[in-house]
């Protein structure tokens, strides 16, 4: 593996995992050429001529579909941290002494510790996909056998899409679903909202496997996954706890300080000229964005202003607005919460959408674009506005990047982050491990002060009479290293092993993750 500098000035393998890699070349550089990536031909003469495709069990699916060593196995993480079937998953490819395999997962969840005993006896070569808690820790000290690969989503659905990454098995959990195949998550004592996330698997894999503990007589209506793409139907006892869609990561904050960081947000969008009748915007999840939502309720609700959309990831807070006639629709990329599948299942102004509509960068457009302002968090930003969301100072590997990446191109990208956590100032003079270009942020909103983009002279003509600490980003970052005792000592890493690297939305590299020293 040779490193090689790419134009946002990061050291990244010339390969990983045996392929050839593209380095990043900037912001909208890099056009692909090709075609599509095609799934091969089948034909009905294979399948049930009365559509049940069910099998007796998940090994028997697997040993239908040609499951061996070496191959690439996706799941799908709309259960987040109640997802059982995963697991069960690689107990069933462990007992069929199946190794090697590259696990595609469009993220982990601290559930998926379990794995850990997979990636060190062999089952599992490595992961490419979001790696959250344990398994990013795991990643980061360097145990894992192959280089870990980081996407976002709409970088997942154009790898996929793109040929960069072969699915040979997709195992797709189903909260409901009938023996032909046809899918939905509204439904069933699972239900987790949509499941846009596994469209690409169920599309572009050779065989596709959907698992469900709540099997209904065809048609399942809603159909999100269609069976005419589905091989094989398996029932179980239990997907998993879809209580546990509800994290720390979708729940409002109660801190003084981010409740006043989620006011700021709502005053700037207010003042900027963004709010006003038919804007849209996307509150990323983490409790200080979900938190502005109610502080800009009110002020449309003052104003009299309505949206025309706005962008989720749902939560009860989305879908209040959507009740109380505050928004026209609801376009939903995952669900954060049961309130959020009750309004999916009942309110056909709430739509689910897929990594394919929104954010998927070798597309003719997307939604992300068309977005007025997207709230945002981030771990780390830097004095050039460039941001991380998958390590902190530390360089440990324990967070996803989701959407993120994506949603830098709406009109006007807001960062809502704490200046320090943990007496650990946040914002640096470079990054630990670089996932947005800082020309695509517009805005870093702290307690302390809100820094605007010196580019954005736009926002900063507007807001030039505010009342809101506007301060330049250098002065806000020296009052906090003044606070914290200094900036954070950066980690000490093996520069000499990568252990993940983080894809921009175009498939190339965009930085690298190098292996922590104890």
């Amino acid at each position: 593996m040779k490193l090689i500098k790419n134009s946002a000035g990061r050291f990244v393998p010339d390969q990983i995992n045996g392929k050839k890699q593209i380095p990043f070349k900037g912001v909208d550089k890099h056009k692909p050429t090709g075609y599509k990536a095609k799934p091969a031909i089948k034909t009905c003469i294979d399948y049930p001529s009365d559509g049940n495709k069910i099998v007796k069990s998940l090994k028997d699916a697997l040993t239908k579909a040609g499951l061996k060593d070496g191959m690439t196995i996706s799941t799908h993480h709309h259960l987040r941290n109640g997802d059982v079937l995963t697991n069960y998953l690689f107990d069933t490819i462990k007992q069929m002494g199946v190794k090697n395999i590259r696990w595609f997962p469009s993220a982990s969840f601290p559930c998926h510790q379990h794995l850990i005993k997979y990636l060190e006896d062999g089952t599992i070569h490595h992961i490419e996909g979001s790696m959250n808690g344990p398994l990013g820790r795991f990643t980061t000290e360097g145990n894992m056998k192959g280089v870990g690969v980081l996407r976002s989503h709409g970088g997942r659905y154009q790898s996929v899409q793109d040929g960069e990454v072969h699915i040979d098995i997709a195992v797709i959990a189903a909260p409901t679903a009938d023996p032909f195949g046809n899918s939905n998550g509204v439904t069933g004592k699972s239900a987790s909202g949509l499941i846009g996330f596994a469209l690409a698997d169920s599309e572009y894999a050779d065989n596709v496997i959907v698992v469900t503990d709540n099997l209904v007589p065809f048609p399942c209506v809603p159909w999100q996954i269609q069976g005419n793409n589905v091989d094989y139907v398996v029932q179980i006892d239990s997907l998993g706890d879809s209580s546990k869609i509800v994290s720390g990561t979708t729940e409002i904050t109660k801190s003084p300080d981010r409740l006043l960081i989620a006011e700021y947000v709502a005053q700037f969008i207010d003042e900027a000229g963004i709010m006003k009748d038919g804007f849209s915007f996307q509150a990323g999840s983490g409790g200080t964005n979900l938190a502005f939502v109610l502080f800009l309720k009110e002020r449309m609700k003052a104003k009299g202003v309505k949206a025309r959309f706005v962008r989720g990831g749902s939560t009860k807070y989305l879908v209040q607005l959507l009740e109380e006639g505050l928004t026209d629709y609801i376009l939903d990329g995952q669900t954060f919460d049961l309130e959020g599948v009750r309004s999916m299942r009942e309110n056909p102004n709430h739509v689910n959408t897929s990594p394919f509509t929104s954010y998927n960068f070798h597309g003719k457009g997307n939604f992300a674009s068309i977005v007025d302002t997207a709230v945002l968090g981030a771990t780390e930003v830097d004095v050039n506005f460039n941001a991380n969301v998958v390590s902190h100072s530390d360089g440990y590997l324990l967070h996803g990047i989701g959407g993120w990446q994506n949603c830098l191109y709406s009109k006007c990208t807001i960062l809502a982050i704490p200046s320090f956590r943990d007496r650990i100032p946040v914002i640096l003079d470079d990054v630990t491990t670089l996932c947005g270009p800082g020309e695509l942020v517009d805005v870093i909103i702290t307690e302390r002060g809100i820094a605007i983009n010196p580019k954005r002279k736009d926002l900063l003509a507007k807001l030039k009479k505010s009342s809101l600490p506007i301060k330049p980003i250098k002065e806000i970052r020296d009052e906090v290293n003044d606070i914290c005792g200094g900036a954070p000592q950066k980690p000490k890493v093996n520069k000499n092993k990568v252990v993940a690297v983080v894809k921009w939305i175009d498939g190339t590299l965009l930085d690298s993750v190098f292996q922590v020293e104890k």
